[in-house]
């Protein structure tokens, strides 16, 4: 194998002659073989978009000269174009503060941009990567910022399907709207809904959990970059910190600004830990409704079987016939995932000691990890299953019928004990709160008529 040879402060190695990544990569590489998997591409793309908005900022203040700057620009926009991917080799388990995918971008862009200029890999007198690439900047104000971006980035096709699913269970209350059913509470029967008041209201809580990360995330346009390694802004142009983030904003349409205290921005990482339990509380809301979905289909003759749910594989190896709620079972496991991961994540935050939380790296993963899986189900759950729900109406009138609940709307007229003892004797001998009413002679039949009318049963004014 052909090599170069690279030194460090720690002393020289042999590179890779065809690896863009650099001495400091590869002793990551070395020294973290911990899970095989590397960066994900929307921290990939945040990290390059910092280095191309400092390269950009380093230039109009005059510490960059145009060749280097322009080089490394074009170098980011390769990456960002989908070239030398797989040259960010460092696991996401790795240095405290993520020092170590710093250099790794640093590196590659540098490597890439001594070709942009006819220089040979490695020649780092020319153009280095912690000399040029990464000037007047830290891993500790650039993970956090890239953290922050890259979150950002990650979010938006999230929330859109989350948008949908919410669109389709209103579609199904709208369809559903007028089918009557038992409500349940504390799983006993209770006084009747709709189908398509159950549906609604799941369709209510995804959007209000959708609108709680949209406002969360306006935490994370407040970013870091300029408060390079305590939060002092050493090394750093008086300009360069304005210029960088407004470039920042720019390329990204996100309205990014300076933290107004880039120390406590280095120190605590709240703002992420906020989208973190946003994206958690939706998962709580997930795995509601998805085991009501499972609990309203279950059966289908000795379960409740209110509802179907689209068949999408069969259920068992041994049981012919038999179809299981496997999307809901699926986004359950999902949502489990992404409690698990906030909690990490919590842990991580609050571990941050004086001027810096080094815990950065593991927040990253878990964030966007949490991310990805919903961002690629929540599509596939809305379409192979919320989509094609239909609803048992049949059974739905047949429960209700039976329901002893239904003696709640008798006790204006003759009491709570009076009430209670039809909703026994229904109970009792599996008739309808509604026929011995009647039977009994408590009311007259107009008045019973008219409790049991379907305005009265909605309490529709």
């Amino acid at each position: 194998m052909e090599t170069r040879r690279e030194v460090d402060p720690l002393g020289e190695r042999l590179i890779p002659i065809n690896a863009y990544f650099g001495i400091q990569t590869l002793r990551a590489t070395e020294n973290f073989p911990v899970s095989g998997i590397k960066a994900p591409l929307p921290f990939i793309r945040a990290y390059v978009l910092i280095k191309k908005a400092a390269a950009d900022a380093n230039m109009q203040v005059g510490w960059l000269d145009q060749q280097k700057a322009k080089a490394i620009v074009e170098a980011c926009d390769e990456v960002l174009a989908g070239l030398l991917l797989d040259q960010f080799v460092v696991d996401v388990f790795q240095a405290g503060a993520g020092t170590s995918f710093n250099m790794n971008v640093n590196e590659v862009l540098a490597n890439r941009a001594l070709e942009i200029l006819g220089k040979q890999k490695g020649d780092y007198k020319v153009l280095g990567p912690n000399d040029h690439v990464n000037m007047a900047q830290s891993t500790n104000d650039t993970y956090p910022t890239a953290l922050h971006l890259s979150t950002l980035i990650a979010l938006q096709p999230l929330l859109n399907a989350l948008d949908n699913l919410a669109i389709a269970f209103d579609e199904l209350g709208k369809k559903y709207g007028i089918v009557l059913k038992s409500g349940r509470t504390h799983l006993q029967d209770a006084v009747p809904v709709t189908v398509g008041e159950e549906f609604a209201a799941y369709a209510s809580a995804i959007r209000h959990a959708c609108d709680e990360l949209r406002r969360r995330q306006e935490n994370l346009y407040k970013v870091a970059l300029g408060g390079t390694a305590v939060g002092t802004g050493a090394n750093t142009h008086p300009e360069y910190k304005r210029r960088a983030i407004a470039e920042l904003a720019k390329l990204t349409d996100f309205p990014l600004k300076p933290a107004p205290n880039s120390f406590e921005a280095l120190q605590s990482l709240r703002p992420a830990q906020t989208v973190s339990s946003g994206l958690k509380e939706l998962a709580l809301e997930l795995i509601r409704i998805a085991n009501d979905l499972r609990l309203l289909a279950s059966g289908p003759t000795t379960g409740l079987n209110e509802i179907v749910l689209p068949p999408v594989q069969p259920g068992s190896s041994i049981m012919p016939g038999k179809v299981n709620p496997v999307m809901a079972e699926c986004l359950d496991m999902i949502a489990y995932q992404v409690v698990g991961n906030d909690a990490a994540v919590s842990l991580a935050v609050q571990a941050g000691q004086m001027e810096l939380n080094v815990m950065t790296p593991v927040i990253m993963y878990n964030m966007l990890f949490s991310i990805q899986i919903l961002t690629n189900y929540v599509p596939v759950f809305t379409e192979k299953c919320v989509k094609g729900i239909t609803v048992n109406e049949k059974q739905c009138s047949q429960y209700l019928e039976k329901n002893p609940s239904l003696a709640t709307l008798l006790s204006p007229y003759i009491g709570y004990l009076e009430a209670a003892k039809i909703a026994k004797q229904a109970q009792a001998e599996n008739r309808s709160v509604k026929e011995i009413a009647l039977e009994k002679g408590l009311l007259k039949k107009e008045e019973i008529e008219k409790i049991f009318s379907r305005k009265n049963l909605l309490n529709e004014q």
